[in-house]
């Protein structure tokens, strides 16, 4: 039998507490987050561009590499057929302080569907009347 002797160092003081931000930055809770539904704007513009580039061969491809369901993914896709400034609406909006956001994708299902753009923007224009 080996026996080893070493040192060793046990600290066991409670560690010592962040340093608090600067006054004039608020910290990160304060700023609220992105909305859920911006994000997956974002996403669906990103997974767009990677279908048109090449960089994946189809939307399975893209479902896999999300860890999504296919179907999932078309749903998030279908984001990139809105107009261009309810796109960009959706991806400026403000950041959500507390609770939910009043916007889903699911609300944008019924506009998605929607070819012209023009009868989009009528009814991205009906859809904020009802969360005001």
């Amino acid at each position: 039998m080996i026996t080893i002797k070493c040192k060793v160092d046990v600290n066991l003081k409670k560690p010592t507490k962040k340093k608090a931000e600067p006054a004039d930055e608020p910290p990160l809770k304060r700023r609220g987050k992105v909305p859920r539904i911006s994000r997956l704007m974002a996403l669906a513009i990103r997974m767009d561009e990677m279908l048109r580039r090449g960089e994946a061969q189809d939307t399975i491809e893209l479902a896999e590499l999300g860890k999504v369901s296919q179907p999932r993914l078309t749903q998030i896709l279908s984001l990139s057929l809105l107009a261009p400034e309810i796109q960009e609406a959706l991806l400026y909006l403000p950041r959500e302080m507390t609770g939910r956001s009043k916007i889903h994708e699911r609300n944008l299902r019924p506009i998605t569907r929607e070819l012209c753009w023009e009868r989009q923007r009528k009814k991205w224009a009906t859809l904020l009347r009802e969360f005001q």
